[in-house]
Order: structure tokens, then sequence, then C-alpha cells
């Protein structure tokens, strides 16, 4: 590019913002995703645990318990010079100018890296603070680049100056969008640090620790554990900011078709009776052989107990949840009030829910897809009819009431594992909640169906292991699997895609036994 008469201070202003406006981006991402670190912060805590024991040491005797906020200091101070330093390049070469953002981004990757188990979405920050980068400092340039400079006519306004106004313009805009990044960003990251630390403290009188139950599970390396970690569980949601919701202020309202309205507060829940029991739930976006399913040891107040002290009207037969986000789902009333163990959720796995699973209290209903009975961060109950409400996803072509439909999943062998040939064990889970599974069968090859062994877990509301053993001759294979429910139903082989209200097949996965 040919570059303007622009002094060089020009484009180091240019850098600076542009990399402000970056790294403005990525906190503000980092806060509303709730990822743990913000670029600058994973850098200042890979300085510190690169920094050897004696210099850490030397360090807080001169500045005490402020040597992390220093050091943060000194990264955005160096960082500044960095910015500036970027633009100057790019006035005269934008391929130095790149290469140079490119190696800051590619430390605090470093830094992203390093950090206990990151997972893919931890490294969003840098990437969105990068690309932000480029694209701003692109705006600005396109001020400081020189064209042939015509003579104003007229009285009219140089194009030199004209540039030097969009200059001070874009760059100011840049700056206010930065701060406002770093405040919104700021505002929401404090909100979740102090909800999440409040959680963290609390302690559940009438919660149990979890223990898996003799017979819930088999031994079988490669099975998805019975009951699945905290941290495992699949999420989905639509809230693009989590909330994050205080225990005191937290408080849930029952009316519609009822004698009389009921309010409930998170205390009043914790001072009732706690039921608790193992509970599989899953998403209907969940496709055949999916993995978007979970086992937990849930804790909370059973429903029918809250919606009896109501009154529910006899004509109602749903309810209509909403959470503190705006989200809906339309749950059927006799679900609700049934023998199921349908809870108004405060712990999971023995500990006050994660933020992300619903903290302060959720809904949980067995039997049920998620879409129309999960409430995360519940805070509204209308008892009413179906006919008179349109839930959330019901209004985008989902089905009405969505039963869980009977299923199974291959976890061993993975699709397009090699194995060794002759007697090769499978295994996986078979799941019909509120109903139960009886048996599992496999078939090698298109052959016949033959029984598998499965767990017995204590309640049908959890989903069964299976394993079962398959003579494979060397070559390629293909191995099915179905379930049979305690009602007597064999899970059906017609394929049904997840829309409107559950996927259906037998899940299929091809092998290799080895020559």
């Amino acid at each position: 590019m040919k570059v303007v008469k622009t002094s060089r201070g020009a484009w180091a202003v240019a850098g600076v913002v542009a990399g402000l406006t970056g790294l403005a981006t990525s906190y503000f991402v980092a806060m509303v995703m709730t990822i743990r670190s913000s670029p600058v912060v994973a850098i200042a805590e890979l300085v510190i645990r690169m920094t050897p024991g004696r210099w850490a040491e030397k360090a807080i005797s001169i500045v005490g318990h402020k040597d992390k906020p220093i050091l943060v200091g000194v990264i955005l101070v160096a960082s500044v010079l960095l910015f500036a330093v970027a633009g100057r390049l790019a006035a005269s070469a934008w391929w130095k100018s790149t290469l140079l953002f490119a190696a800051l981004a590619g430390v605090a990757t470093w830094s992203v890296a390093s950090e206990h188990n990151p997972s893919g979405v931890d490294f969003l920050p840098v990437v969105v603070g990068f690309v932000t980068w480029l694209v701003s400092l692109a705006l600005l340039s396109q001020s400081l680049v020189g064209r042939p400079a015509p003579t104003a006519v007229d009285g009219e306004e140089a194009p030199a100056g004209r540039s030097r106004r969009g200059f001070l313009i874009g760059a100011g805009a840049m700056a206010a969008l930065a701060i406002a990044l770093s405040g919104v960003g700021r505002v929401v990251g404090a909100g979740r640090r102090h909800v999440e630390q409040t959680r963290r403290l609390l302690r559940l009188s009438g919660v149990s620790q979890p223990t898996v139950p003799a017979g819930a599970r088999l031994d079988l390396p490669g099975l998805h554990p019975w009951m699945t970690p905290s941290d495992d569980f699949y999420k989905i949601h639509t809230a693009i900011v989590v909330p994050a919701i205080e225990p005191v202020d937290w408080k849930l309202r029952i009316h519609g078709l009822v004698d009389h309205e009921v309010e409930i507060t998170y205390q009043d829940l914790l001072d009732r009776q706690l039921t608790e029991g193992w509970i599989t739930l899953n998403c209907v976006s969940n496709p055949v052989g999916g993995d978007l399913i979970g086992n937990a040891w849930w804790s909370g107040v059973r429903l029918a107990e809250l919606l009896a002290e109501a009154g529910l009207h006899p004509d109602a037969d749903a309810v209509l949840q909403t959470s503190d986000d705006g989200w809906t789902c339309g749950t059927p009333v006799s679900a609700l009030t049934d023998d199921r163990n349908a809870m108004l959720a405060v712990a999971m796995n023995g500990k006050p829910l994660p933020i992300d699973h619903g903290f302060p209290v959720r809904t949980i209903v067995p039997g049920l897809y998620g879409y129309v009975s999960a409430c995360k961060w519940v805070v509204d109950m209308e008892v009413t009819k179906f006919s008179e409400i349109s839930a959330y996803w019901t209004q985008r072509g989902w089905g009405e009431q969505g039963p869980v439909k009977m299923s199974s999943r291959i976890d061993v062998p993975r699709f397009g594992d090699k194995v060794d040939p002759g007697d090769v064990r499978v295994g996986g889970v078979a799941w019909s909640q509120h109903t139960g599974i009886s048996a599992v069968e496999v078939a090698l090859d298109g052959g016949d169906w033959q029984p598998a062994e499965i767990s017995h877990p204590p309640t049908d509301d959890a989903w069964v292991q299976w394993a079962a053993t398959v003579s494979a001759a060397p070559g390629d294979h293909t191995l099915k699997v179905r379930a049979t429910d305690k009602n007597g139903l064999v899970q059906t082989g017609a394929v049904a895609d997840v829309l409107p209200d559950g996927a259906t097949g037998w899940h299929t996965i091809g092998f290799t036994a080895r020559a």
C-alpha cells in the first residue's frame, strides 16, 4: 500500500487503539462465556508458574501481596508498547505488524494451553481478540493510507484534513468501544464470580454424597461411567449470558389455574424434606448413538408436594415453566404429580448445582426430554392448559409433550476401531426413563440377535450398562444394538430424525478385526 505522509506517531496510536480494542473484546468474551482466564490473566499466571520461587519471594518482600496486580499492570504496559510498535510497522509493511500480533497471540495461546485441562472454548478469547485487532487496525489504516492529494477547490476541506478527522473519529469510537466492553465484561464477570463463590461455600443439609449402587455398573474398559461427573455432563441452553443468581434473591412463583398462589424462596426449599435419586437426562437433539445424555444424583423438593399446596384446578393439564433468562417450556401436569421423582433440584452429585446447570434451582423430570421439562434457573410456574400456551421450542416446530424414547448406544468398540480377532467384548448403555430396561441385544454383521448382560440400577429412572461377547473373524464388521423395556416394547429400528420429538433407530457401528 502507498503510505500517507502521516507521522509514524499516528500509526503507533492506531496500533495501540486497535490492540486495546482487541484486548477489551477478548476480556468481554471471557467474562460472558464464563471462561476462567482472559489472555492477560493467562499470561500473568504463566509468568507466575515459571518464576523461580526465590524470585517470587523477593518480589513479595518488595511489593507485598500487590505483586499480582502489579504483574498484570506490567503486562498491560508492555502490551501497549508492543501495540505501538505493531502500528508503526504497519506503516511500511502490513505483514510485519501482523506477524508481531500473531506472535503475541501465540504467547497468549501458549499461556492458556498451559493451564489445567483447558478445553477448546478456553482459546476463544484469544482468537476473537486477534481477529478484532486485525479488523480494527485495517479500519483505522484506511484514514492513514496516502493517495494523490487533489487540490481543494471552492473552500472545500482538503482530503488530508478529512483523513485526519476520519482517523480521530475512528480512533475515538474504538477507544469508547474498548472502554464499554471492558466495563460490561467487568460487571458480568463480577456477578458470576460472586455467585460462584457463594455456591462453593454453600453447605446443604439433607444432601447426601453419591455412591454408585452395587450392580448398577459393569466392568468393561471404555464404557461411559454409570455416574456422569458434573463437569462432563452435557450442557444445552439458549442463554447467551448464563444467569448468575444469588440464592437469597431467588424465588419461585406458582400461579395460574390454582386455588391460591404460592411463592417459595431458596431457604423455603432447604427447610423442606429433600428427595434424592439417580436420574438420567437426555436432550431431544441427541442423535442415535449421541452423547447428549448423562446420569447424575439429584437432590431437591418433590414438585407434586408444592403443586398440591397450590391446589391444582381439575382442568389444568400443563405447567408453563419460565427461566430467569426468559426461556420457557410446557410440562404435562401428570408428569409433575405422578409417582416419578419430579423435583425442584438444588444439588447435583452431592453438591450445589453448578451455575451452568441451573444454580440455584432447576427442574428435573424423569422420562421427559429436557426441552419440555428441564428448566434451569426456574423462577415461574404457571399452571395452565396446553391449548393456551406455546413454549420456546414448540414455537419452533418441536413436539408438545416430549416423552423420552427408548434407545441404546454402543460405547465399545468405537466406530472405526481396530480389534484383535476372535472373541470381542462389546458394550454400551441403554435407557427408557421411568419405564426401565429389561433386555439388550446385539447383532453382528446382520446376523441373529444375541442377548447381552445388563446392569441393574436401583431405579428405572437411570440408564443401564450392557456388555456382550461377539466372535469376529479378521476383516470389517458392523455391530448394532437394540433394547427392550420393562413393558415388553422392543426398540424400533425405524430411522427418525431428532425433529420433532426425538431420534429413533438402532445404533450401528463399523469396526475392523485385524488380520
